[in-house]
C-alpha cells in the first residue's frame, strides 16, 4: 500500500482538456509504428511530452487578502508601470504589471491571483508573436478578467503566444473566486499579465521561477519595499 501511495502520490494528473491531444498523439504514434516500428517510440515521446503540457498538479495557496499570488507557472518577464488594456476598464492611470511567461514544458493551468468575485470578462482577438515580447500584451489574442477584491479592482490577462491558438477560459461574471482556484488554460506557450492598482509592491524579481497557485508575485499593505535579489 506504501508502494502504491508513492505512485499515486508522483504521477500528476492530466487536465480533462488535454485528454483528446494525448488520445490523438497516441493514436498518430500507433499508426506511425505500422508504416515503421522506430517510428512509434519517437512519437511516444511527443505524446508523453503531450500529457506532460497538460498536467494539473494540486497547488497550497497561501489564503492570505493582503497577497497576490502568480496566476502561472512560468518565469517573470515583466514587473513595470503601464496603463492597462482599455478593454479592462481599469481607468488611463498607470498600474504596476507583473508578467509570468509560459514556455511549452511548463504547466499551463491558470489561477485566480487573489479572491474575489469576478466582475466582468472581454476576450479580444490579436496576432501571435512570441508572448514574451512586450508588445505581445497590446497585439495578441488576449482574454482579460477583471477582479474586485478587497484592495479594488485587478486585472488578469491571458495572453496567446508564438504557438498557441486557443484560450480558455471557465469562469462566469459575477461569480466568486478564490486565490489559487483554477480559471482557464491556453494551449501551447503563452504568458499571464497581472496588473494591480496602489498599494501593492511586488515580490519577485525579473526572471524568477513563479509556480502558479503558490508563489507570492506581490504584496498589499505592506511597510515593505520591493524585493531585492541577486543572482548566484
Amino acid at each position: 500500500m506504501s508502494l502504491f501511495n508513492t505512485v499515486r502520490n508522483t504521477i500528476v494528473p492530466v487536465h480533462k482538456e488535454g485528454y483528446p491531444f494525448v488520445a490523438a498523439f497516441f493514436v498518430a504514434s500507433l499508426v506511425l509504428g505500422w508504416i515503421f516500428k522506430p517510428l512509434f517510440w519517437i512519437a511516444m515521446i511527443f505524446t508523453l511530452w503531450c500529457a506532460y503540457f497538460f498536467r494539473d498538479p494540486e497547488r497550497v495557496t497561501p489564503q492570505d487578502d493582503d497577497l497576490v499570488i502568480s496566476p502561472a507557472d512560468g518565469k517573470v518577464s515583466t514587473i513595470q508601470m503601464v496603463t492597462p488594456p482599455a478593454e479592462l476598464n481599469l481607468g488611463s492611470e498607470p498600474m504596476l504589471r507583473i508578467s509570468v511567461f509560459m514556455n511549452v514544458f511548463n504547466c499551463h493551468v491558470n489561477r485566480a491571483p487573489m479572491r474575489g468575485r469576478i466582475v466582468s470578462i472581454n476576450y479580444r482577438s490579436g496576432s501571435f508573436v512570441n508572448a514574451e515580447l512586450d508588445k505581445a500584451s497590446e497585439d495578441n489574442e488576449r482574454n482579460g478578467l477583471v477582479i474586485e477584491t478587497r484592495h479594488g479592482q485587478i486585472g488578469v490577462v491571458q495572453i496567446a503566444g508564438l504557438v498557441a491558438r486557443r484560450i480558455l477560459c471557465w469562469a462566469n461574471p459575477n461569480e466568486p473566486v478564490d486565490a489559487g482556484e483554477r480559471f482557464g488554460l491556453i494551449r501551447f506557450g503563452s504568458r499571464l499579465d497581472v496588473f494591480l492598482p496602489a498599494g501593492a509592491a511586488p515580490r519577485v524579481s525579473l526572471g524568477q521561477t513563479a509556480v502558479a497557485g503558490e508563489t507570492v508575485i506581490a504584496e498589499f499593505a505592506s511597510a515593505k519595499g520591493p524585493v531585492i535579489s541577486r543572482r548566484s
